[in-house]
């Protein structure tokens, strides 16, 4: 099995790019918001309620995706790198796949806040994330996380084998997946 895990700040293009990676690959794309809005019908997403659904909800698909004949995986998620708990959770969820002899491959993307906002807004975002409607509360909490958080990874701070970081605020979706699946031979 291969799995491959979109970090990157909010907005930025993760579930895009990994629905691009899928139109090109076997892949099947789990972006983190499809157990987000699961959840957020019952408990916020911020409640310990919440959290703990939305982190078993994954844990499940995780261990059903490597029992499976499953070819490939993505999974995206947000990392604040200064918080600790979020940086473990993604050299934890590395070393999980890998000791379940997974090829793992990591892609970073970043992109200016700028652009970010102007991507918050897009219908195909709004409607796949529905917690992200609420544009004036989404919109805040883009530039309140860009300036509370670290959103990008230092040099070897993400403790992966294939690691590949991208700008992607010039480029289509569809470019950004080329490169990926021609980088890592997917």
């Amino acid at each position: 099995m291969k799995f491959l895990l979109f970090v990157g700040a909010q907005a930025v293009g993760k579930m895009t790019v990994g629905e691009e990676i899928e139109k090109i690959t076997d892949f099947k794309l789990f972006h983190g918001h499809m157990t987000i809005e699961l959840v957020s019908k019952f408990f916020n997403y911020g409640t310990p309620s919440g959290k703990r659904l939305v982190r078993l909800f994954r844990e499940e698909i995780f261990k059903e995706a490597i029992a499976s004949d499953l070819y490939g995986l993505i999974f995206t998620y947000v990392c604040a790198f200064d918080e600790e708990h979020d940086i473990n959770y993604v050299n934890n969820l590395i070393k999980y796949f890998e000791t379940n002899e997974a090829e793992v491959f990591v892609v970073e993307l970043e992109a200016d806040i700028k652009v970010r906002e102007l991507r918050n807004v897009t219908p195909h975002r709004l409607q796949e994330k529905p917690t992200k409607r609420n544009l004036e509360w989404s919109q805040v909490e883009i530039i309140r996380s860009n300036n509370k958080y670290r959103l990008t990874s230092y040099d070897g701070e993400i403790k992966a084998k294939n690691y590949l970081r991208i700008n992607n605020e010039n480029r289509e979706a569809s470019e950004v997946a080329k490169i990926i699946k021609k980088t890592f031979n997917l």
